[in-house]
C-alpha cells in the first residue's frame, strides 16, 4: 500500500482519477489515515454535502496480508450528521481487496456540476470512472446483482442505497461480504450521504493478479500471527460466544444488567428480549437451514456473523447484530425475530445505519406516529425513508432531527449522533464514551461494557462514577490504534485478558512493517488519532459543552436500578488529559 489514489468528481472535464505517493502520510492505515487526511485537507467549517468536503475509504496497515482478522476498512469525512469528524468502520471484502490493489486510501473530492451518477471501477491495470444513471435509485442488493452479471463474482463492491443518493444523513454504504452481499455497512455518521454527494453510485474492486501483501520479516510475522489465532480461540468470548450466538449474544446479558435501552430509553429491561435474543436466534437460523457461525471477510477467526433464512429457508438477510436487534427490536419494543430481520434486510438494501434508524423510529414512536411494538407500522417507517416521501425524509435525517420536527424531548443523541444499545445510566463507563468521543455517541469508540458487565480488562461498577473516566479514557486511545491496523475489534476481548495475546499483536505489527514495536508505540498511535480528530472538531466549533448526555439522562432515573447518570461534567472535561 505505497500509494493514495484521488478521484477529483468536479473537474472541469469530468471525474478524474490522479494516483500519488503517501508523504506525510506514510505509515498510517485505518482511521488513522481516514483522520489524518480528513483533519489535513478539509476544511472544518465547509458543508458537509460541499464540494470541499472528502470521503475517504482506507483499509488498516494489516489488511490485504494472511494477519487474522485484519479486513476492516474506515471510512472517513466529515460528517452530515453531527458536522464533526467521522470514521464508520467496516468489515467485508472491501479492505482486503483494495489493499492488495497497493492502495491505502481512496479520495473522492470535489463534486459533479450535475445529478449525473458514476460508477468507478478499480482493476490491476488502472482506473475507470463512467456515468452510470441506469443505477440510479437501486436498492443495493440489486444493484450488486446486476455488476455480479457484467464483473463476475470475485470483485469487491462498495455501495450506496437511494439513501445516500438522497443525501440522507442516516446513509450508510455497503461493502459486499464474502459471498458477494451488500450486508457489512459502515454506517455511523452519514458516510453514505457523502458518497451520494459526490456523485458515485458504487465502486468495484477487482484484484486479479495481485498477490497477498507480504510481511518485512516473514517468520517472525508467522509465528506470531499463530500466536494471535491461538489466544482469540481460546477466550471464551471470542473463541465460544461469539461464533456460537454472534454480537446477539449481549441481548440477554444486556437486558439482565437492566441496561437494554428500551421503549425510547424509558427503562433498562425489556419483557421480550428472550425472543429476540441470540440463543433464540441461533436456534431459528440453524432449524431454517442457515449458517450460524460466518466470517465477513476472508482471515476472520472469530465468526460472528451467519446467514438467516425466513420459514422457507430463503436467504433474507446476515446474522442481525446486537445493535440492530435492539435498536428495531426492545428500543421499540419489538419482539418478532423475523421483522427484526426484515428491517435489517431494508436498512442494508436502501443503506441506512441500523442504529440511527432503530433509535429515530423508537422516537417517532414517543411522538405518537405508531405504537410501542407495532412491528408492522415500524415496516412502513423504514418504507416511507427508502422512497424519500416528506416523512421518510424527516426519518433519514436520524433522530435528533425527527425529534426537533415532532417535539420529542427524549432524544437520545450526542452532537446529533444517536445514542446505542446500552443505556449510559446503568453502564457508567459507556455514558462516558458517548459523550466524549470524537464521533458523537458511538459504542465502539470506548467499549467500557468490557469492564463494566463483561469483567474482561477487569472489573468496574457499571452503576457508579467512579473510575469511569479513566476506564473510557484507556479504550478509546486502544480502540482508535486497532482501527487504524484493519483489526475487527473484536480482538479487544482477547487482548485485554490475556497479556501475551497482546504482546503477538504488537510482535505481528512490527514484523509485517519492519519496526521494532512496543506497547508504548500503539498507545502513542491511538493518542495520535484521537488528537486528529480533537483538533478538527474544535476548528469545527465543538467545545466542551458538546461532550455531555441528554439532560434526560441525569434527570430520569432508570428501572430497575434506579440511577441517573452521575459521572461529573468537569470529569468528563478530563477524558483527553492523558
Amino acid at each position: 500500500m505505497d500509494k493514495i489514489l484521488r478521484i477529483n468528481m468536479g473537474d472541469k472535464n469530468g471525474p478524474k482519477a490522479s494516483e500519488g505517493p503517501l508523504g506525510d502520510y506514510a505509515g498510517l492505515g485505518g482511521r488513522g489515515m481516514t483522520s489524518a487526511i480528513i483533519s489535513k485537507e478539509v476544511p472544518p467549517l465547509c458543508h458537509p454535502l460541499g464540494k470541499d468536503n472528502k470521503l475517504v475509504i482506507a483499509p488498516g496497515l494489516l489488511s490485504g496480508s494472511h494477519a487474522a482478522q485484519s479486513g476492516r476498512a474506515s471510512v472517513g469525512c466529515k460528517s452530515p450528521l453531527t458536522g464533526g469528524i467521522k470514521e464508520a468502520n467496516v468489515g467485508g471484502q472491501g479492505a482486503q481487496v483494495l489493499a492488495r490493489l497497493g492502495y491505502a486510501a481512496i479520495v473522492l473530492e470535489g463534486k459533479p456540476g450535475d445529478d449525473t451518477l458514476y460508477k468507478v471501477v478499480i482493476k490491476k491495470d488502472g482506473v475507470e470512472i463512467t456515468p452510470e444513471n441506469s443505477l440510479k435509485m437501486m436498492g443495493n442488493y440489486d444493484l450488486v446483482d446486476k455488476l455480479k452479471e457484467e464483473y463476475g463474482d470475485k470483485v469487491a463492491c462498495i455501495s450506496i442505497g437511494p439513501a445516500g443518493e438522497m443525501k440522507m444523513a442516516a446513509a450508510s454504504i455497503a461493502f459486499t461480504n464474502m459471498e458477494q452481499r451488500p450486508t457489512r455497512h459502515a454506517g455511523r455518521g452519514g458516510v453514505g450521504a457523502v458518497m451520494g454527494a459526490k456523485g458515485v453510485k458504487v465502486i468495484i474492486l477487482d484484484d486479479t493478479g495481485m498477490p497477498t501483501r507480504s510481511p518485512k520479516d516473514p517468520e517472525k510475522f508467522k509465528a506470531a500471527n499463530k500466536a494471535f489465532v491461538q489466544g482469540l480461540k481460546k477466550h471464551p468470548i471470542t473463541g465460544e460466544g461469539l461464533p456460537a450466538f454472534g454480537t446477539n449474544i449481549l441481548t440477554n446479558v444486556i437486558n439482565e444488567a437492566g441496561a437494554l435501552p428500551t421503549h425510547n430509553f424509558k427503562t433498562g429491561r425489556f419483557d421480550g428480549a428472550g425472543n429476540i435474543s441470540g440463543e433464540t436466534q441461533s436456534e431459528i437460523m440453524k432449524a431454517r437451514g442457515g449458517m450460524v457461525a460466518h466470517g465477513c471477510h476472508k482471515g476472520c477467526v472469530i465468526r460472528c456473523s451467519g446467514i438467516y433464512n425466513d420459514k422457507d429457508g430463503n436467504y433474507i438477510t446476515k446474522r442481525p447484530e446486537y445493535e440492530t436487534v435492539w435498536a428495531h427490536g426492545g428500543n421499540c419494543g419489538i419482539d418478532d425475530m423475523d421483522a427484526i430481520a426484515e428491517l435489517d434486510r431494508m436498512d442494508d438494501d436502501y443503506g441506512l445505519d441500523t442504529i440511527e434508524m432503530g433509535a429515530t423510529i423508537g422516537v417517532a414512536m414517543e411522538a405518537g406516529l405508531a405504537k410501542f411494538g407495532d412491528a408492522q407500522a415500524a415496516i412502513n417507517l423504514l418504507k416511507d425513508v427508502g422512497k424519500g416521501t416528506p416523512l421518510g425524509r424527516i426519518l433519514g435525517s436520524g433522530a435528533a432531527v425527527t425529534g426537533k420536527v415532532f417535539g420529542v424531548e427524549r432524544v437520545p443523541v450526542v452532537k446529533g449522533q444517536a445514542l446505542p444499545a446500552y443505556d449510559p445510566r446503568s453502564v457508567q463507563g459507556m455514558g462516558v464514551t458517548y459523550a466524549t468521543s470524537t464521533m458523537g455517541a458511538d459504542h465502539t469508540a470506548g467499549y467500557a461494557v468490557t469492564a463494566n458487565i463483561l469483567n474482561v480488562g477487569g472489573s468496574v461498577d457499571p452503576l457508579k462514577p467512579e473510575g469511569q473516566v479513566e476506564l473510557s479514557r484507556n479504550l478509546q486511545i486502544a480502540t482508535a490504534a486497532i482501527d487504524a491496523t484493519g483489526m475487527c475489534l473484536f480482538i479487544a476481548f482477547a487482548i485485554l485478558d490475556q497479556p501475551e495475546t497482546f504482546n503477538a499483536l504488537v510482535d505481528m505489527i512490527g514484523a509485517f512493517t519492519g519496526q521494532d514495536l512496543t506497547a508504548d508505540d500503539v498507545t502513542e498511535l491511538g493518542k495520535n488519532i484521537l488528537s486528529f480528530e480533537r483538533d478538527f472538531n474544535s476548528r469545527a466549533g465543538f467545545s466542551a459543552k458538546d461532550d455531555r448526555l441528554p439532560d434526560f439522562f441525569k434527570a430520569e432515573a432508570l428501572p430497575p436500578h434506579n440511577v441517573i447518570f452521575e459521572v461529573k461534567d468537569e470529569d468528563l472535561d478530563q477524558v483527553y488529559n492523558w
